[in-house]
């Protein structure tokens, strides 16, 4: 890495914590209901018509089972805009029904805040679809993952409640999340966009004359910052147009390609300032944003170093080595921000890119996909990302008091079997969806039809695509021809059981850890918050990242990297 990028990579994480940290007040005083009363006179309407006492904690299976319900009614009110959209206002291109594959494949993958994008936005979706199908779950779906957080994180802070209780109110958390949070970060950074350059209008193209004034272009047009702020600010990652943040009309200076990557990174990064709050001791907030950087910081250096190094097979051409491998980067970019914008994207579950990852350096398309393999707790998504790691300390705790011989604690809360029990569920459950919805689409001629590449490069088209839909990401290689009915119902099962498949055993695990007495600290405890717990940390997530994946790794981008530098 030069100068350029290590100054790059030190300003984004210094303007991170300055915004995070006050952020993470806020998020604290919404986990614990300290709303301010006018904002409570706000909202008490909202929830009277609900029928919501704002109050009334609820019983993690109730919580739970909420929470399905309101996810797949939203599904299924997308899915059906999608399918008569072209009967609906607000499609000044006359856009089609989408079809229904493709639509169920958009409904999911939305709905569980994976946006994964099989189709060209630009040229499949109404404005009216985009604004109040795409942009509305993109607030929701945000919402239930920091939400489930909340669960959580009110689990391990309970001194001891009734038997269940003590996980909070679902339909509470998700108004005053939306109402509070998201909806006004929106509608700032929005008019941001918009100031930087980013298209929000309701007509479907401008017409522009070409340099030299031969020819005009039609381009594409809509409401784009509307859509572009909680794409990130959610850590959704789904463009208003195909390419995506590597689009003028999304990302349009260096400037606003800064601050998209610092908005991805706001929420989950503030969510470990007020993990700590919550719980009442703020060195265990510090302990697991310390454990996401050193994680992040490492991909960052190997992804950069792997394309600054470029393609050897071009060198050999006569290209000079020193320009790195800039194919598939904007070069108003460049390969910095671009490795940099790539590992963010796929370290949070947003999946937005500047770039195209499938025409990354083997090992610089390795590092976002082992990324989103490890379950994207490196900050990872809202929310997601916070309950990940909490998971991933429940194992650290419990592989150190084999250790040690004594039973693990965490937060004063006894980690006894059951808690083992739903912690090795959560932590399974992607590696299962990511490894044999591979071998199906490999085995089957449906999935190997999808292919543009053959060989080992082929064989990682489909790993990243079934590691991105598991792991809620939605980024793509994109040399997978994924917008068939083989893989738009694949995809979409790996994208509903990838989320919701590791939400209920975290919510089950958050009334088992708020029916627990909280215990005080004594001699023999543990502490989690020092460097120690940290190196623990990070040795349990990379563990089960390398017992899980390196046999599929070095079927893929590691064989390919070989090949390259034979």
């Amino acid at each position: 890495m030069d100068s350029n990028a290590w100054g790059l990579l030190a300003l984004f994480l210094v303007l991170l914590g300055l915004i995070a940290w006050p952020l993470g007040r806020w998020l604290a005083a919404l986990c614990d209901g300290r709303v301010p009363a006018w904002l409570q006179r706000l909202e008490r309407p909202l929830l009277r018509l609900a029928g919501v006492q704002p109050g009334a904690s609820m019983h993690w299976r109730d919580y739970a089972l909420a929470l399905l319900a309101f996810n797949a009614l939203g599904a299924l009110a997308l899915y059906a805009l999608q399918r008569v959209q072209g009967l609906l206002p607000l499609n000044p291109a006359a856009m089609a029904a989408v079809a229904p594959d493709s639509a169920f494949n958009t409904a999911i993958s939305f709905a569980s805040n994976t946006n994964w994008q099989g189709y060209a936005g630009e040229t499949t979706m109404s404005h009216l679809t985009q604004m109040l199908g795409l942009t509305a779950q993109n607030f929701l779906s945000a919402a239930t993952g920091i939400a489930v957080a909340f669960a959580l994180a009110r689990g391990f802070a309970a001194r001891r409640e009734a038997v269940g209780q003590g996980v909070g109110n679902f339909w509470t958390d998700l108004v005053r999340i939306t109402l509070w949070l998201l909806l006004p970060l929106s509608c700032v950074l929005a008019l941001f966009f918009v100031s930087e350059g980013v298209v929000q209008s309701l007509a479907a193209s401008i017409e522009v004359r070409g340099l030299q004034d031969t020819a005009t272009q039609t381009i594409a047009t809509g409401p784009v910052a509307s859509q572009e702020a909680i794409k990130m600010l959610g850590t959704n990652g789904g463009g208003f147009f195909n390419a995506n943040s590597a689009h003028p009309f999304e990302n349009p200076t260096a400037l606003a390609n800064l601050v998209q990557m610092l908005a991805i990174f706001w929420i989950p990064a503030a969510l470990c300032f007020a993990f700590g709050r919550i719980v009442g001791d703020i060195r265990q907030g510090w302990a697991l944003l310390g454990a996401m950087a050193l994680i992040f910081v490492a991909a960052v250096v190997l992804t950069t170093w792997a394309e600054a190094a470029g393609n050897p097979l071009l060198a050999a051409l006569g290209t000079d080595p020193a320009a790195g491998n800039l194919e598939g980067k904007e070069l108003r970019f460049g390969i910095n921000a671009s490795a940099l914008f790539a590992v963010v994207t796929t370290a949070a579950s947003c999946g937005a890119v500047n770039a195209m990852h499938d025409a990354f350096t083997p090992i610089g398309g390795m590092v976002p996909l082992v990324l989103m393999q490890h379950g994207e707790v490196v900050f990872g998504g809202v929310g997601s990302g916070l309950y990940g790691m909490l998971v991933f300390a429940v194992l650290a705790v419990f592989i150190a008091g084999l250790m040690i011989g004594r039973t693990p604690e965490y937060l004063g809360k006894k980690i006894e079997v059951h808690e083992m029990k739903l912690t090795s569920i959560a932590i399974l459950v992607t590696p299962l969806l990511v490894l044999l919805g591979t071998a199906l689409a490999v085995g089957l001629d449906a999935g190997r039809a999808g292919i543009a590449n053959p060989g080992a490069h082929g064989f990682s088209e489909i790993l990243y695509a079934l590691s991105s839909a598991a792991n809620n990401n939605g980024s793509a290689f994109a040399g997978l021809s994924a917008n068939t009915p083989f893989y738009n119902a694949l995809l979409g099962a790996a994208m509903w059981l990838g989320r919701f498949g590791v939400v209920v055993p975290v919510l089950a695990l958050a009334g088992a850890l708020a029916d627990k007495q909280r215990l005080p600290a004594t001699a023999g405890t543990m502490p989690t918050h020092g460097p120690l717990f940290v190196v623990l940390l990070i040795g349990a997530v990379l563990l089960v990242g390398l017992l899980n994946y390196v046999p599929a790794l070095a079927l893929g981008p590691v064989v390919e990297h070989l090949m390259l530098w034979k």
